[in-house]
């Protein structure tokens, strides 16, 4: 399996376009995935700089419902006219930050006919799953961090049941992508406990020096799986950079335009 960065907050080359955003190109031994489309159109025009042909993508999945996930969705429809993008049932919530500003996906991409919906659990074909695990008993509280539903008039905390979670098994190995990790990335790698697990940790608001015990409580949990985890975007890099001397060789970083062979 191999697994391209196309856009990422940040970025391996001054000559691919880093953004807040993310979208992962996912070759497996059966399919080309891509797996979210960034916050704008510059995930295309990086595929194409590494020379990846998004033609040739048989699905497209979106983690979220969120703009910095969905915002390149419009343009990867136009290059590819065939591929069935997958995404929760719940994906055109009206999400907000606070009460001001919406975070959520543009409206125009609901009247596209190749849009395929999740209520909970799918099987795309063996091998390649998607959960949204809203049925979970969260064995950690998660945070908000402010984000917001809209709904009936007024605005509710978001608990994130407009996320999903691919998981591919391939050669006796299981691999969990997810997007921005919302539900909380202790609950998601207790729940599947996988392999290998590739996604954000949602850690961008906890400073190391006022948030040292959350990082380091989270690090050693995070180690007590049989897991080795790609992070990055929603992850910020101070929160890398403390994690990564507790983990070691068992967190790596995320940025446009990295491969991970597996």
């Amino acid at each position: 399996m191999k697994i391209s960065t196309l856009i990422e907050n940040t970025s391996e080359s001054s000559n691919l376009i880093c953004e807040h955003g993310l979208s992962l190109y996912i070759e497996t031994e059966r399919h080309n995935i891509l797996f979210d489309a960034g916050q704008t159109d510059a995930f295309a025009d990086n595929a194409q700089a590494l020379g990846i042909n998004l033609r040739e993508v048989d699905l497209a999945i979106l983690s979220h419902g969120h703009y910095d996930h969905s915002g390149g969705l419009m343009r990867f429809l136009q290059i590819n006219q065939t591929a069935p993008v997958y995404l929760s049932r719940q994906a055109f919530s009206a999400c907000f930050h606070g009460q001001d500003r919406y975070i959520g996906i543009d409206p125009a991409i609901a009247k596209s006919h190749r849009l395929v919906f999740n209520d909970n659990e799918l099987c795309i074909c063996p091998g390649l799953t998607l959960h949204s695990c809203n049925d979970k008993p969260l064995l950690h509280e998660i945070d908000s961090a402010g984000l917001t539903i809209l709904k009936d008039g007024s605005y509710h905390e978001d608990h994130f049941e407009h996320e999903q979670y691919l998981l591919i098994e391939e050669n006796s190995k299981r691999y969990l992508i997810s997007g921005c990790s919302h539900k909380g990335i202790l609950n998601i790698v207790h729940w599947f406990q996988p392999d290998v697990l590739i996604g954000g940790f949602h850690f961008m608001n906890l400073d190391p020096k006022t948030d040292a015990a959350i990082l380091r409580n989270s690090a050693e949990t995070l180690l007590q799986y049989p897991t080795t985890y790609y992070t990055g975007h929603c992850t910020g890099s101070a929160p890398y950079d403390f994690m990564k001397n507790i983990m070691g060789t068992r967190l790596h970083q995320l940025s446009t335009g990295k491969s991970i062979e597996l």
